[in-house]
């Protein structure tokens, strides 16, 4: 994968470029100050994505982590505990 690699000055004066780099080819751009890497620019979409994968990346984790650990129940425990509080939660609302 080739980095897009722009000077900072690219940044202010041809944002709309970048911009449109940035959603065709759905890769970060760097932006450089002083020639050193400094920013990457995104588009919304890849980055709104970047975060889900993340955020589910952690849960994962969390989940692995759990059952190692022996933290787990049974299915219909689970099944349970979260029927009850919808429950709850709904005669709360009433």
């Amino acid at each position: 994968m080739e980095l897009n690699i722009r000077p900072s000055a690219d940044l202010r004066n041809k944002y709309n470029e970048i911009s449109k780099q940035c959603r065709e080819t759905r890769e970060a751009v760097i932006i450089t100050v002083n020639g050193r890497g400094d920013t990457a620019v995104l588009g919304l979409q890849d980055y709104k994505q970047m975060k889900s994968e993340l955020e589910l990346l952690r849960t994962l984790a969390e989940a692995e982590d759990d059952v190692k650990n022996e933290r787990v129940g049974s299915m219909q425990e689970s099944l349970d505990k979260l029927r009850e509080s919808l429950v709850n939660r709904k005669n709360e609302n009433v």
